[in-house]
């Protein structure tokens, strides 16, 4: 016996009343193939949405096919609505190269741009930093669109869930936050999960309408939804809905329901939302028995149909080109010429002025972080912006690193360009997901850019402790996908920087502090870029290499200027990834020692890297051991003794001399 749900209450068509129907079965059916393919071993894991297809197909049918969607794992329903060709999920869910990833992300890890889909990541809670984004590109360009997001009532209790709740709020974004309640994160029961009655009374905290659905009524779920995209259309805004709904089968079909009360199991599975809705329509004669048998011949066809084409598709076969190709967007590098006119400059300058090139040049450039607007950052590096470019493209943040870098991914996704300013380099690390598994990534698995650039004043030598002084390069040199670019003179700071705005790539952009204000150059006036990944040579000699970069290059010069009788070759490298690597064999071959000066702690930093690689490559050349120098392997203390004696600084000029000497 089913529970009676009111779909008389809602003025919906008859026509659109029987898409809905349609919409509804089409996934159940999908899902009923590809659990008998599963016990066949044919896909190698599903995350059943059945019993709450009510949710993803209202939602997706209320929206417009230019707006963005960000759903789960459980939304088959967002992308049948969408029209994705099935053979297409069909071979993403069996790896193959007709998906959306080339066979390196399984199930609904993907998007896709054609249909205004944007997929999720495991770590859940970066993809309402991404509507965030994507709604605040909307919005900048006036134009009148809705961007919905899911996520799980699990997801709720992750910070980056209060972030971009919070960030929507403050910035007044068009999002939907939609909250699939489904009873249960994997195991865990939502008594055990959150102490709120109702997921939607979060919304108060954050000044935030929010609305309570019945998620498996399809027409309260679509009129609900309907009325409020109209009318957050007309008068952007985000808002929090609760679609309370079950979920019948386990976390994923290895996890089983066993954990599920058997009770509640019935209650629910007597809600379920297209049986319910059938009835509905058969008592009012919308639907007959020989319409179902149709659309479910219909339905039937066009799976198997497109599931042979699926099959029929040869397996991938690897190949390492391929792969290694695919880490980053192609850059077309475009060399701009710096005139002889020049002025002469310190470090901060430098910065400041790239950054304000890049605003006149690209009015889709928008710098986001603390304090960044009319404070002109802590470093005073935006200073003016605000005046010269508006509040709207000048934008102070909340302190959330995490949903703010999410938001820079999401302004990407739609077509536009970001700066986010940390702070301090260290705070990065309340940042480091979404930077390392969102933007990273989303090249090599879906063929997404993340048009990014992320500064980090960092280092030590100033006094600042050890949460204001770390140089963390080495969290993200190792990450594939990511360009790390880390300048020593005020000229290779500006041109440096006006490539990495240009690079669609995500770029970690190193700025030593030290050096702000504490060294000067003459640099041309007019913009110009410099290629990444090529370091330079500032001195040459034919006793001993040094590899340095950032402060290393100004502490290894002032040695050398101690000892005039060291021929060295001086190697400022400028970019970390991508290395010149062909730049320090060369010099190596020529001089058969080797030094590498990095301010970082030493484990598991860049030199320890190249010493590597050079070990490997340049063995038969080298006349010595090859040295590293690095600051000592504890937190940056704040007293300047045990500073001085923490920094790479004090000891590099005993170590080189010692390797001089050998």
């Amino acid at each position: 016996m089913f529970l009676r749900m009111d779909f008389k209450a809602f003025k919906v068509s008859n026509d659109v009343k029987i898409a809905l129907y349609r919409a509804m079965l089409k996934p159940r059916m999908i899902e009923e193939k590809m659990l008998i393919l599963l016990r066949q071993g044919k896909i190698s894991k599903w995350f059943s949405g059945i019993g709450q297809e009510a949710i993803s197909v209202g939602v997706a049918l209320a929206m417009q096919n230019e707006e963005y969607i960000l759903p789960m794992h459980r939304n088959l329903g967002v992308f049948t609505t969408r029209n994705i060709p099935l053979h297409r999920l069909f071979s993403q869910w069996q790896g193959k190269m007709g998906g959306f990833t080339k066979g390196r992300d399984r199930s609904f890890h993907f998007g896709t741009q054609e249909f205004k889909i944007i997929g999720m990541i495991s770590h859940l809670g970066p993809q309402m930093g991404v509507a965030d984004g994507i709604a605040l590109a909307h919005k900048l360009r006036k134009e009148p669109h809705v961007t919905a997001v899911f996520t799980g009532e699990g997801a709720t209790s992750e910070g980056d869930f209060h972030e971009a709740l919070n960030i929507a709020a403050v910035w007044e974004l068009p999002v939907l936050f939609c909250v699939e309640n489904n009873g249960y994160g994997l195991s865990t029961p939502t008594n055990e999960q959150y102490r709120c009655e109702h997921i939607a009374d979060k919304g108060i905290g954050y000044g935030m309408e929010s609305h309570i659905i019945d998620g498996n009524n399809i027409l309260e779920v679509f009129s609900k939804v309907n009325e409020l995209c109209i009318d957050i259309r007309k008068n952007p805004r985000p808002i929090l809905l609760e679609f309370k709904t079950f979920r019948m089968r386990g976390h994923e079909e290895a996890s089983g329901t066993k954990y599920v009360p058997e009770d509640l199991m019935e209650n629910w599975a007597a809600k379920d939302p297209l049986e319910n809705y059938t009835k509905y329509l058969m008592e009012t004669g919308l639907l007959t028995e020989t319409m179902e048998a149709s659309f479910r011949e219909e339905i039937t066809r066009e799976i198997d149909q497109n599931l042979q084409m699926a099959f029929l598709e040869e397996s991938i076969s690897a190949n390492i080109s391929n792969e290694l190709h695919d880490v980053y967007q192609k850059f077309d590098y475009k060399e701009v010429t710096p005139l002889i006119h020049k002025r002469n400059i310190r470090f901060v300058d430098a910065i400041s002025q790239s950054l304000k090139s890049a605003m006149e040049k690209h009015d889709n450039l928008v710098i986001m972080g603390q304090d960044v607007a009319e404070y002109g950052g802590v470093f005073k590096i935006t200073d003016g912006f605000v005046e010269a470019f508006g509040k709207e493209r000048v934008r102070n943040t909340p302190i959330c690193e995490s949903a703010i870098v999410s938001t820079a991914m999401g302004l990407s996704i739609n077509g536009m360009k970001s700066v986010v300013e940390m702070q301090f380099a260290d705070f990065v690390s309340s940042g480091f997901n979404p930077i390392v598994n969102y933007l990273a990534k989303s090249h090599y698995r879906w063929g997404e850019k993340a048009d990014v650039v992320i500064r980090m004043p960092c280092g030590g030598g100033v006094g600042a402790g050890p949460f204001h002084s770390q140089t963390n390069e080495a969290w993200f040199t190792k990450t594939p996908g990511l360009k790390v670019v880390y300048p020593a003179f005020p000229s290779d700071a500006k041109g440096l920087l006006a490539t990495a705005i240009e690079d669609p790539n995500p770029v970690l952009y190193f700025e030593h502090k030290g050096l702000y204000r504490s060294v000067y150059e003459d640099v041309p006036v007019n913009p110009f870029t410099i290629p990444f990944g090529k370091a330079n040579l500032f001195k040459s000699g034919r006793d001993v290499t040094i590899v340095t970069y950032g402060a290393g290059v100004h502490w290894a010069l002032e040695t050398l200027e101690r000892h005039l009788d060291i021929s060295a070759d001086l190697l400022d490298l400028r970019t970390l990834q991508p290395l010149d690597t062909e730049a320090i064999y060369t010099s190596v071959r020529k001089t058969g020692k080797l030094i590498i000066l990095q301010e970082d702690s030493l484990f598991g930093g860049i030199a320890s890297d190249i010493s590597a690689l050079v070990t490997e490559n340049c063995f038969h050349y080298l006349d010595g051991p090859i040295k590293r120098v690095a600051s000592l392997d504890t937190p940056i203390p704040f007293n300047n003794a045990l500073e001085q004696q923490y920094l790479a600084k004090s000891r590099f000029e005993q170590e080189l001399l010692d390797l001089m000497a050998f």
